[in-house]
Formats: structure tokens, C-alpha cells, sequence
């Protein structure tokens, strides 16, 4: 019985000291303005720029540029398995971009 009472006492204590922390927040009101500032470029939608086609590139130059690739993954030192695996895969890829007849475009 002496148990049950003392966690009442401690029970209104603690809300008693709970509700005078929480003291009420007054939020002051927005200010009310009656004119609307709209402004029409707002809503305008940006004119796109129409992308530039280039040239495509000669497949000489692009057995050029993956041969360079190859040899920059060569000089790669890896730092783990896991990055030697990715390195290994994407010179395999370059080998055969290389051995292939003819390059595809991109």
C-alpha cells in the first residue's frame, strides 16, 4: 500500500512539474495583405535551347581514345578485390570494343 501511494505522490509531482514547463507559445498572426503580388514571368515556361548535334566521331579516333582508356586502367593500382574485379571487367570490355570489326556509335 505504501508502494502504491508513493508512486501516486511521485506520479502528480512529476506532471505538476511537467505542466509548469510548458508554458503556452503564442504565435503572433500572419500580417494580412489585400494586393496579390503576381508576377506573369513567374509563370512563363523557359524557352528550351535546341541541343547541338556534333559530328560523329571517326571510329579511328574512338580505337584511339579506348586504347588510351586501356592503358590508363592499366596503370590503375587497385585498392581491394572488389575494385581489382570492376577494373579487370571494364578493360575485358575495352578489348573487345578494340578486337571488334567495327566500334559502335555513340
Amino acid at each position: 500500500a505504501k508502494r502504491r501511494d508513493s508512486m501516486e505522490i511521485h506520479r502528480k509531482r512529476t506532471a505538476h512539474r511537467l505542466h509548469k514547463s510548458k508554458a503556452p507559445v503564442e504565435v503572433p498572426p500572419e500580417p494580412i495583405t489585400n494586393s496579390l503580388d503576381l508576377n506573369y514571368e513567374d509563370f512563363l515556361v523557359p524557352v528550351t535551347v535546341p541541343v547541338e548535334v556534333r559530328a560523329p566521331i571517326a571510329e579511328e579516333q574512338q580505337r584511339e581514345v579506348f586504347k588510351w582508356m586501356l592503358e590508363e586502367k592499366r596503370k590503375v593500382k587497385p585498392k581491394d578485390a572488389m575494385e581489382k574485379k570492376q577494373i579487370d571487367e571494364e578493360k575485358y570490355i575495352l578489348k573487345q570494343f578494340l578486337r571488334a570489326k567495327s566500334i559502335p556509335k555513340f
